[in-house]
């Protein structure tokens, strides 16, 4: 028989808080609310705690819980997911993490012309003592004009392209698409994969028509989500790439938890 030294005791007497494997690439199929279904491959992490007398954990044992599930992964089994992975891996709480890119089709707003844009999503889920905490965030690229460039200026006003990471926990499941568009609705503008010269006009006065410092694009997400009654908690970030500094702008406002 193999010497099994993951089983060894450990005398230092620390427990390790989350040890597991991550970078894991896997099938996975998320709720699309357009076509039902859409298929995507996540970038996984699965961790467990490790009570400090476990030397180690056993790392196949994690994919092995991952493949039991078939080979594309549904989002609607992540508590099963879990609470395989606190038996096998005599664990009281485990953590499954999910990062994939999430696509939506776009009609230009003058033409109609059709393109996909992509969208970066995760799924942070934790599994203590039987309970489930379920956080969805959203990486949406917008579109912020500067209002002071806008008041000094004598024509025209510089903008930005920008990152908006909004991250909730819902009383009850969320559309992907519904955080995007809560997102997309607070900024100057919002982005598209395909623009002709009419869209290009639209986009570029609806923007100067509309302007918004980075503080005022926090604020408005999380306005939206404070008159949310499903969204219980939420965190909301901005960066926006200057176009006339060699820096970014930044904000965050996170609702306490309670």
């Amino acid at each position: 028989m193999l010497k099994d030294t993951q089983n060894e005791p450990d005398i230092r007497g620390l427990p390790i808080d989350r040890v597991g494997v991550k970078a894991l690439r896997y099938p996975l199929q998320v709720r699309d609310k357009e076509h039902s279904i859409q298929s995507t491959v996540a970038t996984v992490q699965m961790t467990v705690d490790l009570p400090h007398h476990f030397k180690g954990t056993h790392m196949s044992r994690f994919v092995e819980v991952l493949a039991a599930h078939g080979p594309v992964i549904h989002v609607e089994n992540i508590r099963d997911i879990l609470s395989a992975m606190c038996a096998r891996l005599e664990s009281n709480c485990a953590h499954l993490d999910f990062e994939f890119p999430f696509f939506l089709e776009k009609k230009a707003p003058v033409t109609g012309a059709a393109g996909l844009l992509d969208y970066t999503v995760r799924f942070n889920a934790t599994l203590q003592s039987g309970r489930l905490d379920l956080e969805v965030t959203t990486v949406v690229p917008v579109t912020t004009l500067c209002p002071c460039s806008k008041a000094i200026s004598r024509s025209g006003a510089h903008n930005q392209r920008g990152h908006v990471t909004l991250s909730v926990r819902t009383r009850h499941p969320m559309w992907i698409e519904d955080m995007v568009r809560l997102t997309e609705d607070s900024a100057s503008s919002e982005l598209y994969s395909l623009l002709k010269r009419p869209d290009e006009k639209h986009v570029t006065e609806r923007a100067y028509d509309n302007p918004v410092f980075v503080e005022d694009l926090v604020r408005n997400v999380a306005q939206r989500c404070e008159a949310d009654p499903n969204i219980e908690w939420y965190r909301v970030e901005a960066e926006n790439f200057e176009s006339i500094h060699n820096h970014s702008a930044y904000a965050l406002i996170e609702k306490p938890r309670l």
